[in-house]
């Protein structure tokens, strides 16, 4: 095929035009020309032939559009040469292309092969540079086999995964064969045997000195040691990974016997559950008068008595915080006790779990515990009543629930609260009223038994000793203190009044604090083994002794005790639910027993409604809303200390100078600040209103009422109108009040009602103030039968002279000059009324107030229709407009502040009061005492004990039926 390259058109000097085409030739690609001409008019082109090389050229593109005739045969022919040329040159480009990207490849792939080989420079260090050496590389290789045979894996490892061992001997393997090849490739790396060593005859024949060849020796001997500890280290990590294979396969055992066993599993949850039993009754029945007589193991006992050390040897972990003659334990502290594969502690209300194997995990625990113990602590007391609740699981722990109580005292010290005692005596006595708790009654018995304050309390609770066990600790101390015979009569029962079902003596440790649970318990077993008191002269039986053997008899008490009275707790839970259901039908037939939280939630929607109703309100009805709100601030300081001072300068000239003084002052000061409270007052006036509207609806319910009025009330409280608001007013105000002209009759108009509006309000204040001091009128006097105070009498007298003073002087200055007030009350005396002057002062300023505003209405009056002589004469206008335009000032500075107010309201204050009010429902949630003081009434307490005694009696059914289960 020819490619056009270039195309050129001349004439001729017979004016015949001849076509020139540059074509690049199909077979050796060289540029040539064919210069063609048309035969005649609209015939076809006549080929001029150019052979630089007999090859002949066609033109095959475009040569119909311009003309041009082609032969059939030369067609045909240079397609066919086409199509096997076109051919060959893409196979050709695909062999190259393939031939270069895959050499690429393979070179990448050989740098990251190359890049993955172990370091052996380790080798040069170790190995002999020498060339003579070369002959010994199969001695190398010999080693090389010895050592892979000597490294033989235990096949007892196999179940720990064979593929894990398979890739560790591979990568030995291949280590070492890489050692072996790079040291015949290198041709001077060789290590010598111990054989070759020993043959004195070898290295003789090929003439190495003997300090060479000991250096030698030593260094292979260096190498062989490496070897060997290398095999030494793998060797180690089997046995260690063995070991912890031994530990999970016993794991798994445990898991897999309580998937597939239906009684093991229920026994492993039957505890927990039960606890939760516990921890719903234990907001609901707290005085033990009602329902809640399910039993859990109460441990008493006197301070420092080695309660807390029975609890943490039987729980098998230390997991309460220790203190030298301290009080530690503040609080109850509820222990559930469950058997589990894994030695942990958790809380309640956490997540986390603690790993009791590890001392930094039992630090924290210990910790937490005394973190909550002194935070439940409140109001400067010692003691608390708050419950601690914590589980602890783990193999062979016995499953039970016991209350680690604080413990008796008979001395309280300078730093407890005065009621301490009393507070433990109370709760002591309260834990174990329970009808159905088990007494874990602790005694030191390295002591004398008569200081026991804990044996009378408990004789007080269960006179019969039914439901008591005894426990005499650190006895280990009592051996050498104690009389033989005595510690026998206190484990028989003989010694003390009380009685008990059983008693143990036990050790709780060696008196040091680091002592894990195994050595005390270890300890525990060494002394009773080899005891004179308790072994040889046999005072009590082998059960009666260490803390196993009374973990076991607790749990089985224990254990019998709820099955003999769990059934009666349902049936009493079920007869309280029935009554409750039925009281609750009786009067709210229509309603659904909701509780606290879903009422709170209810009302948390609504709440958040209403401020979505704010960014509803128009803008017109926010502009009347803060117009109103900002003229009620301002009105007083406006007349008070701007517009009465001004009115009485004496001129017009004087007015104005002191209004723009005291105005700009204003503007400087007080008044943004004014306005940012007005608005606030407005916004929060808004909210209310929308607030007491909701209440009228028809689907309103009351019973939100006082919540909703906290949370708008503290939300209000909290929050604060943005303190950038205040400057930006400020220049928007002083702006504003520079503008000293009214620019149009209705802005005249707007300003002369603003002021007789303003004026007329405070002529109603002062016509009220008038009406106090001065008493009712005749026609109210006559018509109600009213009679006026001899004061009022006095106030009238003084006001008759006043009245004639103004009558006399229309202008008059706001004060009475002394003359003035001499004459009043001389004039006074002829009738009999005697009045000082300060009398008649306070009766004059509101005279006077009335007289001046009077006189301020009927310039208003005046001014009316004085707009177009105010414009063309201003100041020296014939009618005195000034308060006019003073109050146009005060208006338009209103107006531009409610505008900017009313912004910031929609656009900021708004959203930020919503966040507020979001904030505090979030607190208030949070908050259940707060909930319970805010939702009150019949309706919501009958509803909260209902759905209380629904949930325990619908968990005591689903744990009796897994107590039936496990039987």
């Amino acid at each position: 095929m020819l490619r056009i390259y270039q195309n050129t058109y001349r004439r001729t000097a017979r004016k015949a035009v001849v076509y020139s085409t540059k074509v690049v030739c199909c077979n050796h690609s060289t540029l040539c020309n064919i210069t063609m001409q048309p035969r005649r008019k609209g015939a076809g082109g006549q080929w001029e032939q150019h052979h630089s090389r007999n090859h002949e050229h066609y033109l095959l593109a475009g040569n119909q559009a311009r003309g041009w005739t082609i032969p059939p045969h030369s067609r045909g022919y240079g397609m066919f040469v086409v199509r096997i040329l076109k051919g060959a040159l893409k196979l050709r480009y695909l062999v190259l292309g393939g031939a270069i990207g895959g050499g690429v490849s393979l070179s990448k792939k050989y740098e990251d092969w190359k890049e993955g080989l172990p370091d052996m420079k380790w080798l040069e260090d170790a190995l002999p540079q020498s060339e003579r050496w070369s002959q010994f590389s199969r001695n190398l290789i010999e080693v090389g086999s010895v050592v892979k045979n000597a490294i033989d894996i235990d096949p007892r490892l196999k179940q720990l995964g064979e593929d894990k061992l398979s890739e560790w001997r591979s990568w030995f393997d291949n280590r070492l064969d890489d050692a072996l090849e790079a040291a015949d490739y290198q041709g001077n790396q060789i290590v010598e045997t111990k054989e070759d060593i020993k043959s004195k005859a070898t290295v003789a024949a090929l003439g190495i000195p003997v300090d060479e060849s000991q250096k030698l020796q030593s260094q292979v001997e260096t190498l062989q040691t490496e070897i060997m500890n290398v095999q030494i280290k793998y060797q180690k990590e089997l046995e260690k990974m063995e070991k912890e294979n031994r530990e999970l396969r016993q794991q798994y055992l445990i898991l897999k016997t309580n998937k597939k066993t239906t009684a093991k599993r229920i026994k492993k949850s039957l505890i927990d559950m039960y606890s939760e039993v516990l921890d719903e009754l234990s907001g609901y029945d707290t005085g033990y008068t009602m329902a809640d007589h399910l039993p859990r193991v109460v441990v008493v006992g006197d301070q420092s008595s080695g309660k807390t050390s029975v609890l943490e040897s039987i729980a098998k972990a230390r997991i309460f915080p220790r203190g030298s003659g301290e009080m530690m334990t503040r609080a109850p502290v509820k222990v559930t006790l469950a058997e589990g594969p894994y030695h942990v502690a958790q809380f309640r209300d956490t997540d986390r779990e603690y790993d009791l194997t590890k001392e930094s995990d039992l630090a924290d625990l210990r910790r937490e515990v005394e973190f909550r113990m002194r935070a439940s602590v409140r109001g400067g007391k010692t003691v608390s009543n708050e419950v601690i609740a914590m589980t602890v699981k783990g193999p062979g722990l016995q499953r039970m629930v016991l209350v680690d109580l604080p413990g008796i005292i008979s001395t309280m010290t300078v730093d407890m609260a005065s009621d301490t005692k009393d507070s433990i005596h109370q709760m002591t006595k309260h834990y174990m009223s329970n009808p159905n708790a088990i007494i874990l009654c602790i005694q030191d018995g390295s002591v004398d038994a008569e200081r026991s304050n804990v044996t009378d309390l408990v004789m007080q609770c269960d006179p019969l000793g039914r439901r008591t066990i005894f426990v005499l600790t650190k006895v280990d101390l009592a051996e050498e203190l104690a009389d033989p015979e005595r510690i026998r009569k206190i484990l028989s029962g003989k010694l003390f009044p009380m009685k008990a079902l059983g008693y143990y003596a036990v050790v709780t440790g060696r008196g040091r604090k680091d002592d894990s649970i195994e050595a005390i318990r270890q300890y525990e077993e060494d002394f009773f083994k080899n005891s004179k008191l308790f072994h040889r002269r046999g005072v009590i039986m082998p059960h009666q002794v260490t803390s196993r053997n009374l973990s076991l008899a607790v749990s089985d008490r224990f254990w019998k005790m709820v099955r003999e009275t769990i059934e009666q707790q349902a049936d009493a839970f079920k007869a309280t639910r029935f009554n409750l259901e039925t009281e609750w039908k009786n009067n709210f037939p229509r309603l659904r027993e909701s509780g606290r939280d879903e009422l709170f939630d209810k009302a948390k929607g609504e709440i958040l409604d209403e401020v979505v109703t704010l960014s509803q309100i128009s803008a017109k009805k926010w502009d009347d809303a803060l117009t109103t709100k900002l003229w009620e601030k301002l009105s007083n300081y406006v007349f008070e200390n701007i517009y009465l001072p001004a009115a009485q300068s004496g001129s017009q000239n004087s007015f104005n100078t002191m209004v723009d003084i005291k105005l700009r002052q204003w503007a400087e000061q007080a008044l943004p600040a004014k306005s940012v409270e007005a608005g606030w007052e407005a916004l929060q006036q808004e909210f209310i209103s929308l607030m007491e509207r909701a209440k009228k609806a028809h689907d309103h319910d009351d019973v939100f009422d006082q919540l909703k009025a906290a949370v708008v009330d503290e939300a209000i409280r909290r929050h604060s109108w943005e303190d950038k608001a205040i400057d930006m007013l400020r220049v928007i105000q002083l702006n504003t009040l520079e503008d000293r002209f009214v620019h149009d009759k209705t802005e005249w108009d707007q300003a002369v009602k603003f002021l007789e509006n303003s004026v007329n309000a405070k002529l109603a204040q002062t016509e009220e103030t008038l009406a106090q001091m001065f008493g009712p009128g005749p026609w109210t006097r006559f018509a109600q039968w009213k009679s006026l105070t001899p004061d009022q009498q006095k106030r009238r007298s003084v006001k008759g002279e006043l009245d004639k003073i103004l009558k006399n002087d229309s202008k008059h200055l706001p004060s009475l000059s002394y003359d003035e007030l001499t004459t009043v009350r001389k004039n006074l005396q002829r009738d009999n009324v005697e009045v000082d002057t300060d009398y008649i002062r306070q009766t004059w300023f509101p005279v006077y107030r009335k007289h001046f505003l009077q006189q301020a209405l009927q310039r208003a009056k005046d001014c009316r229709k004085a707009y177009y002589l105010y414009t063309q004469q201003g100041s020296e206008c014939e009618v005195s407009c000034s308060d006019v335009v003073l109050f146009w000032r005060i208006q338009q500075v209103i107006k531009v502040t409610g505008n900017a107010l009313r912004q910031q309201v929609i656009n900021r204050e708004a959203r930020r009061l919503d966040k507020e009010i979001k904030a505090v429902l979030d607190e208030f949630s949070e908050d259940e005492e707060r909930k319970a003081q805010l939702l009150t009434g019949k309706r919501v307490q009958l509803a909260e004990e209902l759905i209380k005694v629904r949930q325990i009696q619908e968990k005591l059914e689903e744990f009796i039926n897994s107590l039936n289960q496990e039987k």
